[in-house]
């Protein structure tokens, strides 16, 4: 049954529009009408003045609600997770896992499987961040599973393609016949966690390369004499990067000081993950961000919303904005913008309803 939703501020995915309305049927957008075309007998929701925004997409998150995937590869995991993700949100997901043993990847890669034959939304697939990282930038990853890729290694990812969507790999650690098979096989392969030289990042993004994992975080520096991988990706055409934009992993400024150079290819991720006191990763909550037993910066408390808002107020990027950075490019990051990330007919009708303070009201 058709049911529309009215009385809101809409933003489509290019602007707001006002004195309109949503009509959706069967999990899709049918229709955005003027108000005055709604017929009195329509299944009608009214949203009391509040926002309605494309759901927004996050596409590097760990688990939630206290349950980290790598520590419980199960449904049980995966449904905590969009709980998660819807109430800050976010309508679809990319669960992540950290370098660690095959064993665990293996199981991850199941789990995805038999959540979908569950019936269970908001998975997008799986996104490995490594093993196959610049133990130079391993940031919280365990050294014990980092390793260069073989050329079985990739087999392996791509024989598990329909839930491996994406892979974080050091562009210094894989060849360009490697990157173009993982492209190839639809696999979205995103530069991080990686010492390399400008020249070897370039080289990298030219082979293939879609994009970069949390911009600034483990990987070399912009510099006068060494640009490294920071400036291959600032000075490229074509490569996006996702950002954590919580204050925490990348100051304000540098986020603003990026987006002016970047514009639509910066996008936001939550790189989020939850309390674990097992397994090869624990994280504790600190001051607003997750660190290791070690201390080291390990992942973020944000949601997508709250993402959005810090763009807004802190780093002075305009609301429309915003929402396309955390809906729209990472839609197009995986190839998914002609169904994802605006509220158009033919659109998926995945929606997001909020006031003014930010405050999740609905994930439609």
């Amino acid at each position: 049954m058709p049911v529309v939703y009215l009385n809101a501020r809409i933003f489509t995915g290019e602007q707001f529009i006002t004195g309109h309305a949503v009509i959706t049927d069967n999990g899709h957008i049918t229709g955005v009408v003027p108000v005055a075309e709604i017929k009195a007998d329509d299944n009608v929701v009214d949203l009391q003045g509040a926002m309605l925004a494309p759901a927004l997409i996050d596409l590097q998150i760990y688990g939630g609600n206290g349950l980290l995937y790598s520590a419980h590869p199960s449904v049980e995991a995966l449904s905590a997770t969009n709980d998660y993700c819807r109430a800050g949100g976010a309508a679809h997901f990319m669960i992540t896992i950290p370098t660690i043993s095959r064993e665990i990847m293996e199981a991850a890669i199941v789990m995805v499987r038999t959540y979908w034959q569950q019936g269970g939304k908001g998975l997008l697939g799986l996104h490995l961040e490594g093993p196959f990282l610049n133990e130079e930038k391993k940031g919280a990853h365990a050294s014990k599973y980092i390793k260069v890729p073989t050329q079985q290694d990739i087999d392996w990812i791509i024989q598990n393609n329909d839930v491996v969507k994406i892979i974080t790999m050091a562009p210094e650690n894989c060849t360009p016949a490697q990157i173009k098979a993982l492209r190839t096989a639809g696999v979205v392969v995103s530069g991080g966690h990686s010492n390399a030289t400008y020249e070897q990042a370039t080289a990298g993004f030219n082979a293939g390369i879609d994009a970069a994992t949390h911009l600034f975080n483990a990987m070399s520096p912009l510099q006068s004499r060494a640009p490294g991988i920071v400036g291959a990706i600032y000075d490229h055409d074509r490569v996006c990067s996702s950002v954590v934009v919580d204050g925490i992993h990348v100051d304000f400024a540098a986020v603003r000081i990026s987006k002016k150079i970047m514009g639509q290819r910066l996008f936001l991720i939550t790189d989020a993950v939850t309390s674990s006191t097992t397994g090869d990763y624990q994280h504790t909550l600190k001051n607003g961000h997750y660190a290791t037993t070690a201390g080291i910066l390990s992942g973020s408390s944000l949601t997508m919303l709250k993402a959005v808002h810090n763009c807004v107020e802190k780093v002075g990027i305009p609301l429309e904005e915003a929402l396309r950075m955390g809906a729209l490019y990472p839609a197009r990051v995986i190839g998914r913008e002609d169904v994802m990330g605006r509220i158009a007919p033919g659109y998926q009708a995945d929606m997001v309803v909020f006031d003014d303070q930010y405050q999740v009201l609905h994930c439609i």
